[in-house]
Order: C-alpha cells, then sequence, then structure tokens
C-alpha cells in the first residue's frame, strides 16, 4: 500500500468524523453490539485473583515501557499526514507481550508444551477481548484460551476468569474434588487448581470473587456426586460441560437476588454482554479444542520437505458456516426460516451463532422484560447501557447457545505449534498465512516454491508482482515475540503480502473512536509442542 493510499485513510476517517456524526455513532452503536502480554523477563511471583485461596499463580512481568498516549484531534493536512516511528509503532505493538518457558518436567510428567507466546493489541477502547493460560495442578495438561468480547468488555472478561477452573475441576479425581470440599468445609486453605500464567496488566473482578467461588463450589458439588466421575471427566466431557455450566451461572447471577449494587451491576453487565471462546487443553499426547463462535484455533505441521501446512482444529460460527445455519433453522419452526438468520447475521444484529451470555438472545420477552424493570429503581441503566430492545421476529427463544464444539487430535512429532486467536487476526490472514509465518519465524528458513514453466513466461509487469511477493516471504522478522510478528503481519500487510510500514503505521495512528471501523481488536496465543514426545522410542 502505498503512502497516499495509507494517508487517505486517515482522510477518510476525519471527514467521516466531522461531516457525518450521526450516522457514525449509530454505526458504531451497532458494531458495538453486533460485531463484535512477552515479557522478555519473566519471573514467577504470586498473583493475586479473586480465587486466591485455590489457585497458584505465575505471572509473568515486564520491565515497563510508556507508551505515549496521543489525544489529539486530526484537523490539518500536517495531521492527517502524521506516520507513528517505528520507535513508537514497536512499543505500541509490544506493551501487552507475552513470553513463558514451561518446564520440561513438572513432577508429574514431561510436558507437552515447551513455550508459548502472546500479544493483544486493541481496536475498541477499552480492549473487549482477553486470554487465559494456565497448568492444571490436580489433572494433567495445559489450558489456553481466547476470548472476544462483544457488546462491551464485561462477558469476556468473567469468562477468562471463570472458565478454566470449571474444565479443571471437571476433570479432576473424585479424590480430589472431595478433599476441595473438607477444606471449605473446615475453613482449611484449599489446594491449589490452577497455575495462572498472567500479564502485569490483567485485571481481576475483585467485588464479585465470594460469588464466583461459591459457584464453581456448586459446580464441583454436582460433579461429586454424578456416578460416572470416579477419575474424572474426559477432556472433552469436562470441556462440554464447563462451558454450558458457566453460561448457566452467568444467567442464573442475573437473576437472583446479590449482596450488593455493584455486584449486580457487574452480573447484569456479563450477561446482557457476550463473548465468544475457543479454549485448548494440550494433554500429555492429545489436543481437545472446545470452539463457541469465530475465535480460532490451527494446527502448525511440517512436512518431511520441511514446508509447513495448516490444519484447522475448529469451525467458525458464523453465516458462512452453512451446517452452522442450518443447525439453527432446524431448532426454529419452518415459518421463521428466512428470519432466523439474515444479512449474515442472527436475526439481522449479532455475527457469531454461538456465544457466552447474550440474554438478549437466550431469556424470553417476559424475563426480559421482568429483569430491567425491576432494576430500573436500583441500578442505573443508561451506566449499563440497557434499554428496552426486543430483536426483530423474535418469535421462539432461544436463538442462541453456546454448545462448543469439540475437536480431538492426537499429536505427531510433525506437529510444532498450535496458534489460538480471535477473529481479529483471521480477519487480516488465512489459516496457511498465519501457519507459514510462524514456522518460518521458528525455523528462520523461508522456504520458496521452484519458478513453474508458466510463470517464466510472464510478462515483464506479472513478472515484477511475482518477485515482490518472494521478496516478501523472505524479509526478515523484526520481533522476537511470534504473537506480536503475527499481529505486525496482519496489520501491515502490503499488496504482495510484504510487510508496509504506511499502512501499518496508519492502522496503528487511528483515534480511538475510530479505530474500530478499520480493523478490530486481535489476540494471539502461539503454543509451542513438544514433539520429540509424539516420536515412537525403541529401547
Amino acid at each position: 500500500m502505498s503512502g497516499r493510499v495509507c494517508a487517505s485513510i486517515l482522510q477518510r476517517a476525519y471527514c467521516s468524523r466531522i461531516s457525518s456524526a450521526p450516522a457514525s455513532s449509530q454505526c458504531l452503536q451497532l458494531a458495538e453490539f453486533s460485531s463484535k502480554h512477552t515479557t522478555r523477563h519473566s519471573q514467577r511471583c504470586h498473583f493475586s485473583s479473586w480465587i486466591n485461596e485455590i489457585d497458584q499463580t505465575s505471572c509473568t512481568r515486564e520491565k515497563s515501557q510508556s507508551t505515549p498516549q496521543r489525544s489529539r484531534s486530526f484537523s490539518t493536512r500536517q495531521d492527517l499526514d502524521f506516520q507513528l516511528s517505528q520507535v513508537q509503532i514497536n512499543s505500541l505493538l509490544r506493551s501487552n507481550e507475552q513470553s513463558v518457558s514451561v518446564p520440561e518436567f513438572d513432577g508429574r510428567g514431561l510436558s507437552s508444551v515447551r513455550k508459548f507466546e502472546s500479544n493483544q493489541v486493541a481496536a475498541n477502547t477499552p480492549n473487549e477481548d482477553r486470554r487465559s493460560a494456565a497448568t492444571c495442578l490436580q489433572s494433567k495438561g495445559m489450558l489456553f484460551g481466547v476470548f472476544d468480547g462483544h457488546g462491551g468488555w464485561a462477558c469476556a472478561q468473567a469468562v477468562s476468569e471463570r472458565l478454566l477452573y470449571y474444565i479443571a475441576v471437571a476433570m479432576m479425581p473424585k479424590q480430589n474434588l472431595e478433599e476441595l470440599e473438607r477444606c471449605m468445609e473446615q475453613g482449611r486453605a484449599v489446594p491449589p487448581i490452577l497455575q495462572w500464567y498472567k500479564h502485569h496488566s490483567d485485571y481481576n473482578y475483585r467485588e464479585s470473587a465470594s460469588l464466583y467461588i461459591e459457584h464453581l463450589r456448586v459446580f464441583w458439588q454436582e460433579v461429586l456426586d454424578s456416578e460416572e466421575h470416579s477419575e474424572g471427566l474426559s477432556p472433552p466431557d469436562a470441556l462440554d460441560r464447563a462451558f454450558k455450566r458457566l453460561d448457566a451461572d452467568i444467567s442464573l447471577e442475573a437473576q437472583v437476588p446479590l449482596l450488593n449494587s455493584l455486584m449486580k451491576s457487574t452480573a447484569i453487565q456479563v450477561a446482557f454482554a457476550g463473548c465468544t471462546a475457543c479454549v485448548a487443553h494440550v494433554g500429555p499426547d492429545s489436543i481437545h479444542v472446545a470452539n463457541s463462535g469465530d475465535c480460532r484455533a490451527v494446527l502448525g505441521v511440517q512436512e518431511e520437505d520441511g514446508s509447513w501446512s495448516a490444519q484447522p482444529l475448529s469451525w467458525d460460527h458464523n453465516s458462512q458456516n452453512f451446517s452452522e445455519v442450518e443447525r439453527i433453522k432446524a431448532q426454529h419452526p419452518q415459518s421463521e426460516r428466512d428470519t432466523v438468520v439474515t444479512d449474515d447475521r442472527l436475526l439481522g444484529i449479532l455475527m457469531p451463532l454461538r456465544a457466552f451470555g447474550d440474554v438478549r438472545f437466550k431469556w424470553s420477552l417476559e424475563l426480559q422484560q421482568s429483569i430491567i424493570s425491576s432494576l430500573e429503581s436500583t441500578v442505573d441503566l443508561d451506566s449499563l447501557n440497557l434499554y428496552n430492545y426486543v430483536p426483530p421476529n423474535y418469535l421462539s427463544p432461544p436463538y442462541l447457545d453456546v454448545a462448543p464444539e469439540i475437536t480431538y487430535h492426537k499429536l505427531r512429532p510433525q506437529d510444532r505449534f498450535l496458534i489460538l486467536a480471535t477473529d481479529g487476526l483471521w480477519d487480516e490472514l488465512s489459516n496457511e498465512e498465519a501457519v507459514r509465518l510462524v514456522g518460518e519465524h521458528l525455523s528462520g528458513i523461508h522456504l520458496q516454491a521452484p519458478v513453474t514453466q508458466m510463470e517464466r513466461q510472464l510478462k515483464l509487469g506479472k513478472l515484477h508482482e511475482l518477485l515482490l511477493k518472494r521478496r516478501a516471504r523472505a524479509s526478515p522478522a523484526l520481533d522476537t515475540n511470534v504473537a506480536t510478528h503475527l499481529i505486525r503481519q496482519a496489520l501491515g500487510k502490503g499488496d504482495y503480502g510484504e510487510l508496509c510500514q504506511e499502512k501499518l503505521a496508519s492502522m496503528l495512528s487511528l483515534p480511538e473512536d475510530l479505530a474500530r471501523m478499520y480493523r478490530d481488536d486481535i489476540t494471539v496465543t502461539v503454543v509451542y509442542l513438544n514433539s520429540d514426545l509424539a516420536r515412537p522410542h525403541h529401547s
């Protein structure tokens, strides 16, 4: 992309800002509702969280790098041509980096994860994406998740804090759960369930800690009462049950009386907002991915010739997924077949077709009106962005559920890494592009396919384009963190796959209230796998 074209991005943004403010506001409101950290030096420490009685946290901290916050308006031609320097670009891109090396042996067995690297860059203010990573201490494996919020960040925040606990509890053997329950009953210290890996900027809902612990405890009590739980649920069963139960708890918490107005406000915000989720459990010899919505998991595979191939481990739940659309239509009367999914959205409004929260697409009209009416005297509905709005053709709810689609993959020697990312990345990069970028970053080798006979006969202009594309593939990486590398390429990719600094600077220079019109929040976690564990060993 040329500098002139890049500048036009800012010019169009500025023009829309001053000439059509009402329309822009409407677009932004609709987008908010319906669209949806590597530290080079990490150290282990205890991190305070809402469940610090029963978890052990490993935090990654970074030396602070001040990022200049610009609150200027674009009012002159000079402003529109403003470009960030390389130092400023790097500071913006790297401020939320996270890099964690995992011990090869944790006292219970060899780890199938060598390390993971993560990063996120916001378009919304505040960022509506969240991420989680933790080691299961009462069962085997590690859990990684990315969460894409919509209608605000509240639901993604709650799910990122809570879901991994629900999964870990469901996988725990019965005797471990019984010990948890005895400790709670006797007021003793509870054995840790998860070892978290946190970025220093991560936030927790501290005001709701007691509520979250109470409902997690109810969940493990019910798991204990089930007869099939002597050795703990299998990963796919645990993932399925945890997704559904947490969503049910989110719905319940918005309906019942709570201790104080702050806790109630939080519960309402979480339930009426929504989020998609993609969570991977990486066990000793396999990966299970649970996906609900349009985040994505892609496996990077290195073939025998050294080339890279992408193997999807999840499928997007949106209108481009024909089987998903048919699944939803089949749940409603034939008379609604043409209205359930319209304009590529659920009821013409919501893009993801599975999600946490979003009770406006799950509750009956009577329940919605009853809850909102009961809040009018105790909660400022305007501050929570709640309003009496009924989706069109809302005739046979629920229209939305969170039931995850679960994929199993047995680890092989050629499986090198797993990419988990929110749709902001996949809007810009294909599965194959992302895997190639990570693979070449990992190996340092940029493979080029031989020039074909047909390509040799191209005219000069087309041959020049081919050379530009091949040169772009051989460009050295600017980032040690591969998640940052992916985000940089996604935001700055030019017409031939080259990194366009002018485009990257323009995308990062957009003012807060307009950035979401040109890009989405992006969160990426790349998990490097210990492929040696999958190799056959001979005595």
